[in-house]
């Protein structure tokens, strides 16, 4: 059974409610229907019933069973408002702002899930990632502990012996351009989560990257990561984690042996925290152009309830996945 099976069957085994505030884009219409026919989720479709419909028609998409939601129509439009409002005033926000404000989809969906009505949300298929991440840190915000959201992407490579079964995590390579020492260790923290939780690798073996292993450069960058890791070690103990090091000392036993020796992740790593965005979107892309890995994601980390993005550019089964994805986040 390939990893996005086995993550579709661990979503129907939850069984959870995920809304979709995208209610009348097409590909998010017709994964609504195929999520629902499948059992992977139960469904919420945000929006104008009959505008809903008249897409469903279109695209040929049987939405029984999907709940259709005018969030103006609502009975709990006023209350999230209300909601909202008491959450903003300091920040300016009035009560007819807060109006106005729950009209948009987007808002009312977050608060669909920070009320408990749903699991989790996946938008992004017409909206942009600040548009998504937006309402999702004033209103659920981060984990306790977690200053910052981060994108991890599942890579699945042919190749076995990489990772865990040739399955790897890689962080941060969506949100974040720099992080702090601090943030770098919170990502791997969350990075472990979502390795257990999506990828269902049960040791999640941490490598905190540089282009420096153990000393061997010197440089305020490398110091970063080894600051990092120390961080990392005090408030998570838990982890099995170490660094710095470089890619292939972390990958490759024999050059983790070699450049490492004593490590328990060294060339066993299936988890990969890169410094900064720059690296860790150039790595997983040249990962995937020049190596043939499969890369799923991303996986939106640190919020205190799931809430994940799509690109505009995705297809209907990447719509069906996330949402399976979103399903297996605690």
């Amino acid at each position: 059974m390939d990893l996005i099976t086995k993550i579709r069957e661990k979503a129907k085994a939850e069984q959870k409610h995920i809304v979709l505030p995208e209610g009348t884009e097409k590909r998010t219409v017709k994964a609504a229907e195929i999520i629902t026919k499948e059992k992977i989720a139960k469904i919420t479709l945000l929006g104008d019933p009959a505008a809903i419909e008249k897409v469903a028609a279109e695209v040929g998409a049987d939405l029984t069973g999907v709940d259709i939601v005018d969030p103006v129509k609502s009975k709990d439009f006023q209350s999230f408002a209300d909601s909202y409002f008491k959450m903003r005033e300091k920040k300016g926000m009035t009560p007819e702002k807060a109006v106005a404000t729950m009209k948009d989809p987007l808002y009312f969906g977050v608060m669909m899930v920070y009320t408990g009505q749903c699991h989790g949300m996946v938008a992004g298929a017409e909206n942009s990632t600040g548009n998504v991440l937006r309402p999702a840190l004033q209103i659920i915000k981060t984990k306790p502990g977690i200053s910052s959201v981060s994108g991890a992407f599942l890579m699945i490579s042919n190749n076995k012996d990489l990772g865990d079964n040739g399955i790897s995590v890689f962080a941060d390579c969506a949100v974040n351009p720099t992080v702090t020492a601090e943030q770098m260790a919170e990502i791997a923290y969350c990075s472990a989560q979502t390795a257990k939780e999506i990828a269902g690798i049960a040791q999640p073996k941490i490598a905190m990257l540089s282009f420096s292993t153990k000393g061997s450069a010197s440089h305020e960058a490398v110091d970063k990561v080894v600051e990092a890791v120390k961080i990392a070690h005090e408030r998570y103990p838990e982890l099995e984690l170490d660094g710095e090091m470089q890619m292939d000392a972390a990958i490759v036993p024999s050059v983790g042996k070699s450049k490492a020796p004593g490590s328990t992740v060294a060339g066993q790593a299936n988890v990969l925290v890169f410094p900064s965005l720059e690296a860790g979107n150039i790595a997983y892309k040249t990962a995937q152009r020049f190596g043939g890995v499969e890369a799923v994601g991303p996986v939106l980390q640190g919020m205190a309830k799931p809430v994940n993005d799509l690109s505009r550019g995705c297809s209907i089964e990447d719509v069906v996945n996330t949402v399976a994805m979103v399903c297996c986040q605690q």
